[in-house]
């Protein structure tokens, strides 16, 4: 560990000098790749060693989500608007998009819990928890490819061109998911009520995002789907995937530039307040 950058804490604020932080911040991003890899391999081995199932409790999460909507609506007991697909593919296909965004928002905190023992010893670049949080949620998402391609094929869709642009609808929930979770991860160091919460928000979330309905037409449903920031990610990605022509391009232009931009000023948030956490919680 010897060849770690070094870092150095004083009482003056790092925000003080906005340029010496940033080179800071992007060397010790350059830096860190190599402890990122090691920590991603550690953490993804040490998730899935003791599991029976190991991998498939990747595919799990959204056919949990969308086989109960799918018997429901083939019992006629939920009403589903027409959808450009048939529904057991739309459904599958918007959970299996929804959970790259979940992955996302969950990774930073989990990864740097994980690390928190190490974190109170070993002055580490704090970046490279965050490359390693973002390579679970591309692992993740690389092995469900496999589901979205089972699905493509049960339901006889042939992917349009502009399947080409799916991977960056896919990096842009990632993006608005890993926004949020790095700007929750100092808060759930400090209060284990954050990681509690968190699933609960993100179900409640998804019923209120158009991930297993079409955006509604009319009435209080179509407001707050206006409203919502991932309304254009879902729908986009999924029809990009799927039909090719989609309505909600502007809107999904307009998140991704806000999510990249707020994502910098959290990761300056993350670096500047990670000191003063590990303080803390090693005393």
């Amino acid at each position: 560990m010897s060849d770690l950058p070094v870092t150095i804490y004083t009482p003056e604020s790092p925000l003080r000098r906005p340029a010496t932080l940033a080179r800071q911040m992007l060397g010790d991003l350059v830096r860190s790749r190599e402890l990122a890899w090691r920590l991603f391999v550690r953490d993804t081995s040490a998730q899935y060693r003791q599991s029976i199932l190991g991998y498939i409790w990747i595919f799990i999460p959204p056919l949990v989500s969308s086989l109960p909507f799918i018997f429901l609506n083939t019992q006629g007991l939920v009403k589903i608007n027409d959808t450009p697909i048939p529904y057991g593919a739309y459904a599958i296909i918007g959970t299996t998009i929804w959970q790259a965004f979940v992955d996302a928002l969950n990774a930073p905190l989990r990864t740097v819990t994980l690390a928190r023992p190490m974190l109170t010893r070993i002055n580490l670049p704090r970046e490279a928890l965050l490359l390693s949080a973002l390579a679970q949620v591309g692992l993740g998402f690389v092995v469900r490819l496999a589901l979205l391609i089972i699905v493509l094929a049960w339901f006889h869709i042939i992917p349009p061109i502009t399947a080409a642009l799916f991977p960056l609808g896919i990096t842009s929930l990632v993006l608005f998911g890993f926004l949020i979770g790095v700007l929750l991860t100092p808060l759930g160091l400090l209060y284990s009520d954050v990681q509690y919460a968190v699933p609960v928000a993100t179900t409640f979330l998804m019923l209120l995002t158009p991930v297993l309905y079409p955006v509604p037409e009319s009435g209080l449903a179509h407001t707050i789907a206006k409203l919502n920031p991932l309304t254009p990610l879902v729908v986009v990605t999924r029809d990009w995937l799927t039909i090719g022509n989609t309505t909600h391009t502007t809107g999904f232009i307009v998140v991704t530039v806000f999510a990249t931009a707020l994502l910098l000023v959290g990761w300056v948030i993350f670096r500047v307040a990670m000191p003063h956490l590990i303080a803390r919680i090693g005393n």
